[in-house]
């Protein structure tokens, strides 16, 4: 059978237009998408030169979740299939066990966060069943993922992890043009390090922390400013925390930004990017200009881009929600690197340049795909 590949996803998030379009540069591929997810902006489909069917995906009971047209591919002449191995997607399920009984010699793939290291018995015992349905591998997003997987049992060439990836080439378009600017200095009026957070501004992000932690700062001597760039459910709690604090003339509630020049140049101009919770995507936008990252250090509650920070490289770790180690990590950091933003810059640039982007992506997918 000629190789052909299906991608079978739940939603075409805009994020992933990069990656998107390489899979369908490097292979003969079709695709079918869910329609929702949220607020998460969709790709443009026209992007895309292979079939595209969308449909509507069905909430079941208890989270579950079936993705009409998913086992229905099962049937047409694609070797090679990609799904997101959901364990929440009965889809997908169905899919795989007919495959495993009646489609012997398609190869299926899941592209999948995999393992975090904090699954209860049972969600343990559920994702060893649905991992271990697909017949020819499955791309995880970080290598600490892979490496629990091994833990559990599963064949290390089997596991391929593939990272992430944002509007990688746009990014680097932009890259080119920046330059140092005062836009910090200038607002606040002075020359102090500049922290930010850039996205929505959400309980699970635990931005509060920021706050207390730059309290206890200010209170051994150490000054700081910190801008908040984004919007969301916590901006009026964080506003009036702010102003409990006495912090109102350290903080800028910079709102919303959606145009990339822009956004690129409060990033490259700032010092270090501060994530509390989980820091997600933040890290590789924050890095792909140049800027550190600081995140809590407690892995199994992290999302995989934690992996792109390198302690004392490309960022640091604190202990989860203990705002004291976390304004001492931010002093140590610009302790032992003040000195070196331009090679940290580079650093940063460099990570994400050889691993966190579309390019990585589809050498990963090659080698896992191909062989």
């Amino acid at each position: 059978m000629k190789q052909k590949l299906c991608v079978i996803y739940n939603y075409a998030q805009h994020y992933r237009t990069g990656i998107f379009k390489l899979i369908d540069q490097t292979f003969d591929c079709d695709y079918l998408f869910g329609d929702s997810m949220g607020d998460v902006k969709k790709m443009d489909y026209s992007l895309l030169h292979g079939i595209v069917t969308e449909t509507h995906t069905r909430r079941l009971f208890g989270g579950w979740y079936w993705q009409p047209g998913v086992v229905a591919m099962l049937r047409r002449p694609y070797s090679h299939y990609i799904l997101l191995g959901e364990t929440r997607a009965l889809s997908t399920w169905v899919f795989c066990l007919l495959a495993r009984l009646f489609y012997k010699k398609k190869k299926v793939f899941f592209w999948s966060h995999g393992w975090y290291g904090k699954e209860t018995m049972m969600e343990n015992v559920v994702k060893k069943f649905l991992f271990k349905l697909p017949n020819s591998g499955i791309f995880t997003y970080g290598d600490y993922a892979r490496g629990l997987m091994i833990k559990e049992g599963f064949k290390a060439n089997k596991l391929f992890p593939i990272h992430n990836s944002l509007a990688y080439d746009q990014q680097i378009d932009i890259r080119k043009t920046l330059v140092p600017t005062k836009i910090y200095q200038e607002h606040f009026g002075n020359e102090k390090q500049n922290l930010f957070f850039v996205g929505r501004l959400t309980p699970v992000k635990r931005l509060d922390q920021i706050l207390d932690a730059m309290t206890i700062c200010n209170k051994s001597g150490h000054y700081y400013n910190l801008t908040f760039i984004g919007d969301g459910t916590e901006l009026d709690k964080l506003k009036t925390r702010s102003e409990e604090l006495g912090l109102m003339d350290q903080v800028w509630f910079y709102g919303p930004c959606y145009d990339e020049q822009e956004l690129s140049s409060l990033i490259y101009n700032a010092d270090l990017c501060v994530a509390p919770g989980n820091i997600g995507l933040t890290a590789m936008h924050s890095m792909v200009f140049g800027t550190p990252c600081i995140t809590h250090k407690d892995f199994p509650y992290q999302m995989p881009e934690f992996e792109a920070i390198e302690e004392g490289n490309t960022g640091t770790f604190f202990e989860r929600n203990n705002v004291e180690d976390l304004a001492l990590k931010i002093i140590e950091w610009f302790d032992k690197t003040g000195n070196n933003r331009e090679e940290i810059r580079k650093s940063c640039m460099n990570k994400i340049d050889t691993e966190w982007n579309p390019y990585y992506q589809i050498e990963v997918l090659k080698k896992g795909l191909v062989g």
